[in-house]
């Protein structure tokens, strides 16, 4: 009787502690799901322009973000998420700085932020050439068959029967530095601020760039973090946060709780939460692509720049290049989520893989380091697939078997920004291209490359 009694209790036990775990888990990703529809809807309304129920339907009516609700309050722009009443997250909009995730900090203490961001240029872009303004040629170049690139961009628009696109949002070709082609789904156009996701990587990878050339910061030297000081992380090099080398104990995973979901969506303060990972592998000899390496490199951004930190990527990146849409958004730390939220129009983006294009020089002035370009495009020795350099993929280097490559009809000297759903910037220097794709969800990128390539005769 004794040990029936036993074994009943620890039956119970256990079934008390997997039921612990089960609430928990649900619990973790409800927040997960609510903190993410809430800023999506929140980024859709105050920045876009969009309704909720045009978000809803378009980005949020899969499962299982379709198994929440949103609420717009409009007395102070913010939108909250919640199921069935429960886990409710809410999501702040701020003018110059985009949305915030209210999740593990206090919402007013969040308000009472400051960013002195500086005023965008007063410039009539309308009236000024492309790439410095919109101003578009009335011809395009002998070499380019305008009829077939036409056909091959339409292709990768699918509507439905709200005339949306179910796929691509927008799509900008440059060849050699001029804009040849843009084509847009019915509710957007060249003024569209659309997300880049991360994309932010790249352009968080520029920013480290312009502080090694004015000597803030040297990317072969240990990452100035100070909890890393005496500990088994202490050697990590600015180079293999910027490579994916770190050897931190990370996932990049979406589909359940996960290293990323916590980071993004649950902490106020990315970096923090990225810096207090334990070391999975000696640095320097595993390649993880990792979202917290790039928060990291953000907060690293934050410290060398002082208080001109937030107006930073606009002076010295955005506003030199006419990228005049961009809005960076911050974490409820106030420094910028480097890795994932970013919004600017498609020829914003274009203009971005310009400057990368022209070896990091615009109208003359050598923004980022000389030999920068170059070293963005060299992986790493842990990189077994030779596919990632700074904060940007790369298409490997098996000249000889193109079958090998990530994308096989497409030149190995292709590198690209690449973020969530297929927002994109490739850059194609033997080719003389730079092609944006942005979307809700991921195509066959390869084929459209392919095609726009073959359209140059």
């Amino acid at each position: 009787m004794f040990r029936k009694k036993a074994v009943y209790g620890i039956c119970l036990a256990l079934l008390f502690f997997l039921l612990l775990f089960v609430c928990s888990y649900v619990y973790n990703a409800a927040t997960v799901i609510n903190a993410y529809g809430a800023k999506m809807v929140c980024a859709a309304v105050y920045l876009q322009h969009r309704t909720i129920d045009d978000v809803v339907e378009e980005e949020l009516s899969i499962f299982p973000f379709s198994l929440a609700n949103y609420t717009l309050h409009e007395q102070d722009s913010s939108v909250t998420g919640t199921i069935a009443g429960l886990a409710m997250r809410t999501a702040i909009f701020r003018n110059g700085i985009g949305t915030t995730i209210v999740s593990d900090s206090c919402e007013t203490q969040i308000r009472t932020q400051h960013f002195s961001l500086p005023s965008k240029p007063l410039i009539p872009t309308e009236d000024v050439r492309w790439p410095d303004g919109d101003q578009l040629p009335d011809t395009l170049p002998f070499e380019i068959d305008q009829v077939k690139l036409d056909r091959v961009l339409q292709q990768v628009f699918h509507k439905n029967k709200k005339e949306r696109s179910l796929n691509t949002h927008a799509v900008v070709v440059v060849y050699n530095g001029q804009l040849i082609a843009e084509k847009y789904a019915a509710g957007y156009d060249k003024n569209s601020v659309l997300p880049g996701w991360s994309v932010a990587k790249s352009i968080t990878s520029a920013l480290t760039g312009i502080l090694v050339k004015q000597g803030k910061l040297d990317v072969n030297a240990p990452a100035p973090v100070p909890e890393w000081k005496d500990t088994d992380k202490e050697k990590i090099t600015l180079k293999q946060l910027l490579q994916q080398t770190t050897g931190l104990d990370y996932q990049e995973y979406y589909r359940r709780p996960s290293t990323a979901t916590e980071m993004l969506f649950r902490r106020g303060n990315a970096a923090a939460c990225a810096t207090q990972l334990p070391l999975a592998f000696a640095p320097g000899t595993v390649f993880n692509y990792s979202s917290g390496n790039s928060n990291i490199i953000s907060r690293i951004i934050r410290e060398a720049t002082g208080e001109g930190y937030h107006a930073f990527p606009y002076e010295s990146l955005f506003y030199k290049t006419g990228m005049y849409s961009v809005v960076l958004e911050p974490d409820a730390s106030g420094t910028y989520v480097g890795s994932s939220f970013i919004y600017a129009t498609a020829r914003d983006y274009a203009r971005f893989g310009l400057l990368y294009y022209n070896n990091g020089k615009w109208n003359n002035e050598q923004i980022l380091p000389e030999d920068w370009v170059k070293a963005t495009v060299r992986p790493s020795v842990a990189d077994t697939l030779q596919h990632y350099g700074y904060q940007f993929w790369l298409n490997g280097f098996d000249k000889n078997t193109p079958s090998k490559r990530w994308y096989p009809d497409v030149p190995h000297d292709m590198y690209f920004a690449d973020g969530f759903g297929g927002q994109d910037i490739y850059i194609i220097p033997s080719k003389k291209l730079v092609v944006v794709r942005l979307g809700a969800h991921v195509i066959d990128e390869n084929e459209l490359l392919k095609g726009i390539i073959s359209s140059i005769r």
